[in-house]
Protein backbone atom coordinates (compact mmCIF):
# COMPACT_ATOMS: atom_id res chain seq x y z
CA UNK A 1 0.00 0.00 0.00
CA UNK A 2 2.83 2.46 0.73
CA UNK A 3 3.99 2.19 -2.88
CA UNK A 4 0.59 3.22 -4.18
CA UNK A 5 0.33 6.03 -1.64
CA UNK A 6 3.68 7.40 -2.83
CA UNK A 7 3.01 6.75 -6.53
CA UNK A 8 -0.28 8.66 -6.65
CA UNK A 9 1.21 12.02 -5.55
CA UNK A 10 4.21 11.43 -7.82
CA UNK A 11 1.87 10.95 -10.75
CA UNK A 12 0.09 14.19 -9.80
CA UNK A 13 3.44 15.99 -9.85
CA UNK A 14 4.30 14.54 -13.26
CA UNK A 15 0.87 15.43 -14.66
CA UNK A 16 1.22 19.00 -13.43
CA UNK A 17 4.71 19.30 -14.98
CA UNK A 18 3.60 17.89 -18.33
CA UNK A 19 0.42 19.96 -18.44
CA UNK A 20 2.40 23.13 -17.75
CA UNK A 21 5.12 22.22 -20.27
CA UNK A 22 2.52 21.57 -22.96
CA UNK A 23 0.71 24.84 -22.13
CA UNK A 24 4.01 26.68 -22.69
CA UNK A 25 4.75 25.11 -26.05
CA UNK A 26 6.95 22.21 -24.95
CA UNK A 27 4.47 19.72 -26.38
CA UNK A 28 7.19 17.41 -27.67
CA UNK A 29 8.11 16.36 -24.11
CA UNK A 30 6.60 13.34 -22.40
CA UNK A 31 6.95 11.58 -19.04
CA UNK A 32 10.15 9.76 -20.05
CA UNK A 33 11.89 13.07 -20.70
CA UNK A 34 11.06 14.29 -17.20
CA UNK A 35 13.56 11.80 -15.78
CA UNK A 36 16.39 13.50 -17.64
CA UNK A 37 15.30 16.90 -16.33
CA UNK A 38 14.72 15.83 -12.72
CA UNK A 39 16.61 17.65 -10.00
CA UNK A 40 19.45 18.52 -10.05
CA UNK A 41 19.17 18.35 -13.84
CA UNK A 42 21.60 17.14 -16.50
CA UNK A 43 23.65 20.33 -16.93
CA UNK A 44 27.35 19.47 -17.06
CA UNK A 45 26.84 15.76 -16.45
CA UNK A 46 28.50 13.01 -18.44
CA UNK A 47 25.90 10.75 -20.04
CA UNK A 48 27.33 7.67 -18.27
CA UNK A 49 27.19 9.42 -14.90
CA UNK A 50 23.66 10.64 -15.52
CA UNK A 51 22.56 7.13 -16.51
CA UNK A 52 23.99 5.76 -13.26
CA UNK A 53 22.33 8.52 -11.19
CA UNK A 54 18.97 7.88 -12.85
CA UNK A 55 19.29 4.10 -12.65
CA UNK A 56 18.81 3.52 -16.37
CA UNK A 57 20.97 1.86 -18.99
CA UNK A 58 23.36 3.98 -21.03
CA UNK A 59 21.49 2.92 -24.16
CA UNK A 60 18.12 4.06 -22.79
CA UNK A 61 19.55 7.38 -21.67
CA UNK A 62 21.35 7.96 -24.97
CA UNK A 63 18.05 7.39 -26.78
CA UNK A 64 16.35 10.06 -24.61
CA UNK A 65 19.32 12.42 -24.95
CA UNK A 66 19.16 12.01 -28.73
CA UNK A 67 15.48 12.94 -28.76
CA UNK A 68 16.09 15.95 -26.52
CA UNK A 69 19.07 17.02 -28.62
CA UNK A 70 17.08 16.79 -31.88
CA UNK A 71 14.29 18.85 -30.25
CA UNK A 72 16.75 21.55 -29.20
CA UNK A 73 16.75 21.07 -25.40
CA UNK A 74 20.37 20.08 -24.95
CA UNK A 75 23.66 19.37 -26.66
CA UNK A 76 26.33 16.78 -26.00
CA UNK A 77 29.68 18.52 -26.24
CA UNK A 78 33.24 17.30 -25.89
CA UNK A 79 34.49 17.52 -22.31
CA UNK A 80 37.30 20.13 -22.36
CA UNK A 81 39.20 18.15 -19.70
CA UNK A 82 38.80 14.75 -21.42
CA UNK A 83 38.10 14.95 -25.15
CA UNK A 84 37.08 11.27 -25.19
CA UNK A 85 34.07 12.13 -23.01
CA UNK A 86 30.96 14.21 -23.59
CA UNK A 87 29.20 16.63 -21.26
CA UNK A 88 25.55 17.62 -21.43
CA UNK A 89 24.85 21.30 -21.98
CA UNK A 90 21.33 22.67 -21.77
CA UNK A 91 20.25 25.07 -24.49
CA UNK A 92 18.12 28.13 -23.79
CA UNK A 93 15.09 25.99 -24.69
CA UNK A 94 16.17 23.36 -22.16
CA UNK A 95 16.69 26.00 -19.47
CA UNK A 96 13.20 27.41 -20.15
CA UNK A 97 11.69 23.92 -19.93
CA UNK A 98 13.35 23.30 -16.56
CA UNK A 99 12.16 26.70 -15.30
CA UNK A 100 8.62 25.79 -16.40
CA UNK A 101 8.88 22.48 -14.53
CA UNK A 102 10.07 24.23 -11.36
CA UNK A 103 7.22 26.74 -11.54
CA UNK A 104 4.67 23.93 -11.95
CA UNK A 105 6.07 22.07 -8.95
CA UNK A 106 6.10 25.22 -6.82
CA UNK A 107 2.48 25.84 -7.73
CA UNK A 108 1.55 22.27 -6.79
CA UNK A 109 3.37 22.65 -3.47
CA UNK A 110 1.32 25.79 -2.76
CA UNK A 111 -1.87 23.91 -3.65
CA UNK A 112 -0.95 21.06 -1.31
CA UNK A 113 -0.03 23.51 1.45
CA UNK A 114 -3.47 25.10 1.13
CA UNK A 115 -5.12 21.68 1.12
CA UNK A 116 -3.20 20.32 4.14
CA UNK A 117 -2.54 23.57 5.97
CA UNK A 118 0.91 25.08 6.48
CA UNK A 119 1.83 23.06 9.56
CA UNK A 120 0.78 19.68 8.16
CA UNK A 121 2.42 20.42 4.81
CA UNK A 122 5.68 21.39 6.54
CA UNK A 123 5.56 18.13 8.49
CA UNK A 124 4.83 16.17 5.29
CA UNK A 125 7.79 17.85 3.59
CA UNK A 126 10.13 17.16 6.54
CA UNK A 127 9.11 13.50 6.61
CA UNK A 128 9.70 13.10 2.86
CA UNK A 129 13.15 14.72 3.18
CA UNK A 130 13.99 12.43 6.08
CA UNK A 131 13.01 9.36 4.08
CA UNK A 132 14.91 10.60 1.01
CA UNK A 133 18.07 11.23 3.04
CA UNK A 134 17.96 7.74 4.55
CA UNK A 135 17.31 5.94 1.26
Amino acid sequence: MIGALLRIPLEAVQRRMLDRLHEHGFDDLDAAHLYVFQYPGPQGARPSGLAARLGVSKQALNYLLGELERSGYLERRADPLDLRSKRITLTDRGERAIQTIREAVSELERDWEQQLGPERFAQFYRLLRELAESA
